[in-house]
């Protein structure tokens, strides 16, 4: 018997996006995504809010509501460039503001200026801070190895961004997760005059029974969830310590939710 992680719902395939600098073009963007049911990611310097062209604070809850409120410093800076100490308060005073705004416990971050090195890396892993997104792009669809270095797939202008998304609608194979991660800037649908891409991209990928649509600390913590459970010798049976299910395919056809604070039994698993 060969047992395999899947995403909520047993499912094999996610798209997730990520947008930084809380512009007012957001307000537009959002917009886009709650018409197609894409779920989104936006990074914002608190420190910087309610200066033109960026969004105030008043305004911040409701619109981003059904999305994630990640950090991506306080003012901006390239950060890999500042003392340690600077650069713990940037990500310390964004995280209290949003905090503070939100009422939700903030733990994403997206790298300004994609500047980071490995003592940031440790550093904001520290002080709170569950994963973080680079610029680079991979052109591939995997889980990141380090989710303190999480590269996405490609930029929305990627010459190959519709590439990207017939793979994710059309991959056939359920014997691995394959996750599409799209990033930018809202702005730049503005200065490139092709507000028309981003609702092509999300009309050609939305709707699909296969794709589970996530937030990037959606996506965090539920592998984290999956590799906590805990199996029995034999796999047959798995325990879930946490407060939420997990959900795992048994051979090739047959799926079945771990249920929070209980023993399945995945001899149980139903064909699909």
């Amino acid at each position: 018997m060969k047992v395999y992680s899947c995403f909520p719902g047993g499912l094999s395939k996610a798209l997730t996006m990520s947008y930084d600098d809380g512009k007012y073009q957001d307000r537009r963007l959002v917009e886009i995504f709650n018409k197609y049911g894409i779920k989104a990611t936006f990074n914002l310097n608190y420190g910087q809010m309610g200066a033109e062209p960026r969004m105030s604070v008043e305004e911040i809850g409701d619109l981003y509501k059904g999305h994630e409120i990640a950090t991506h410093s306080f003012t901006h800076p390239t950060i890999a460039r500042e003392p340690m100490a600077e650069a713990a308060r940037e990500i310390l005073k964004d995280r209290e503001g949003l905090e503070e705004m939100t009422g939700e416990i903030i733990r994403g971050h997206a790298y300004p200026n994609g500047s980071y090195s490995e003592e940031i890396k440790a550093l904001f892993k520290s002080l709170g801070i569950a994963y973080a997104r680079t610029t680079k792009a991979t052109e591939t669809y995997e889980l990141p190895a380090d989710p303190m270095e999480w590269n996405p797939t490609c930029h929305h202008n990627d010459p190959r961004l519709f590439e990207h998304a017939d793979f994710i609608v059309d991959f056939p194979k359920k014997q691995y997760l394959k996750l599409l991660y799209v990033w930018g800037h809202s702005y730049e649908f503005d200065n490139d005059d092709n507000w028309d891409r981003i609702e092509k991209f999300c009309e050609k990928v939305s709707g699909k029974s296969d794709i589970w649509y996530a937030t990037n600390i959606e996506i965090i913590d539920y592998m984290e969830r999956a590799k906590r459970l805990r199996f029995d010798a034999a796999c047959t049976r798995v325990f879930n310590p946490s407060s939420e299910s997990v959900w795992l395919q048994v051979d090739t056809d047959k799926y079945i939710e771990a249920m929070p604070g209980e023993t399945t039994h995945l001899l149980d698993a139903v064909k699909r």
